[in-house]
């Protein structure tokens, strides 16, 4: 990814990441306009102030009784399939997921969790895949029973790909019949709801428990949001502690993440618009083809001709001030995430910088 300091300028359009590029610099800022408006209330070792009210406010959102910050993601997926998994310790996860492959066995050192990973290379398991792994985990001379299942989703190692809605449906009544607890690893919830049709509530409602981030969107340096039942959150700051997340105070990012929150709401079915209009206008170039995954979010891929110079064209485009992720993958694909910074450019003057950068890149 580029590193290029163009990113933070306030006109830039950056399709990197899920939320508008931010800096220490951009942090205090904010800050400031929210110390000015007294919109800062301190916390204990993440616990009340600005912490509770940003708590209360996911919970809602999500449709859950409770939620409980956490530093980060990481721990709030590992504190849910610890508590979830119990005296069953196994948990079914996709094999592309975040936590099997990006957290360095966290589960299995940590709390002695045995992680099965189903779907490799895919973006998610079937009911089918489920059903035959519980009865080969029942089935054997030592059973061993699974306690819990996490579902990734969208998935970050997949271009941001979805399970499919009824899938979902399908794999946690199955869990609910057989008393496995549920977790949704829901980083970018809010960027699957607003592409597929199915509200955050909708997705929520199917899994005990969800982890939503803090910081990938809503414009907070750090958190996490873990939600569930009264019953599941009550304590857990306890175990949160105890894996050294009891950041003695916390409220900064919180302040952060509600007012971010808030900006997010306003303006990302917005972007989410002006991205299909301009996948389309893109696609109307010859040297482009921009087809969006079927079961896709806000990621689009985007093959160039082999007429198109792939690192000239990147390089025409930040000129212009257009970021995209340069990291040359295969022959020519550039994959588009989709953000509110779409909006910071009229969606004519965008195809224009595309064109014109194309033209300059022709070989």
């Amino acid at each position: 990814m580029s590193t290029n300091t163009g990113m933070f300028d306030p006109s830039a359009v950056v399709f990197i990441g899920d939320g508008e590029p931010l800096n220490n610099e951009i942090f205090v800022q904010r800050l400031s306009s929210i110390i000015e408006g007294n919109l800062i209330e301190e916390d204990n070792y993440s616990v009340g102030g600005s912490v509770a009210k940003l708590e209360n406010r996911m919970a809602e959102v999500l449709g859950k009784e409770a939620a409980i910050f956490m530093p980060t993601g990481t721990l709030a997926n590992h504190l849910a399939i610890r508590n979830h998994a119990g005296l069953r310790p196994r948990t079914i996860v996709q094999e592309r997921s975040h936590l099997y492959l990006d957290s360095g066995d966290t589960m299995q050192q940590l709390s002695g969790v045995h992680l099965v990973p189903l779907a490799p290379s895919r973006p998610y398991f079937t009911l089918a895949d489920v059903t035959e792994e519980l009865e080969k985990s029942a089935s054997g001379r030592v059973p061993t029973p699974v306690g819990a299942l996490m579902v990734e989703s969208p998935v970050r190692r997949c271009h941001g790909r979805v399970m499919p809605f009824l899938e979902m449906k399908k794999i946690t009544d199955l869990c609910r019949e057989g008393e496995i607890g549920s977790h949704l690893d829901g980083a970018r919830i809010f960027m699957m709801s607003a592409t597929s049709g199915n509200t955050v509530e909708e997705y929520s409602e199917l899994f005990d428990t969800v982890y939503v981030s803090m910081w990938k969107y809503f414009g907070a340096p750090f958190g996490a949001i873990l939600a569930g039942s009264h019953e599941f959150c009550r304590g857990l700051h306890h175990e949160r502690r105890m894996f050294g997340g009891g950041l003695p105070s916390a409220s900064m990012a919180a302040a952060l993440a509600i007012e971010g929150s808030e900006r997010f709401f306003e303006f990302f079915d917005g972007a989410v618009e002006a991205g299909k209009n301009l996948v389309e206008r893109l696609n109307s170039f010859e040297a482009i083809d921009a087809t969006p995954f079927s079961d896709g979010s806000t990621i689009i891929p985007m093959k160039l001709s082999r007429k198109v110079d792939y690192r000239n064209f990147c390089m025409q485009l930040r000129e212009k001030g257009i970021f995209v992720n340069d990291q040359y993958e295969g022959d020519s694909m550039l994959y588009l995430t989709i953000n509110i910074t779409i909006l910071r450019r009229e969606l004519d003057v965008l195809v224009s910088d595309f064109s014109q950068a194309l033209k300059r890149s022709l070989n």
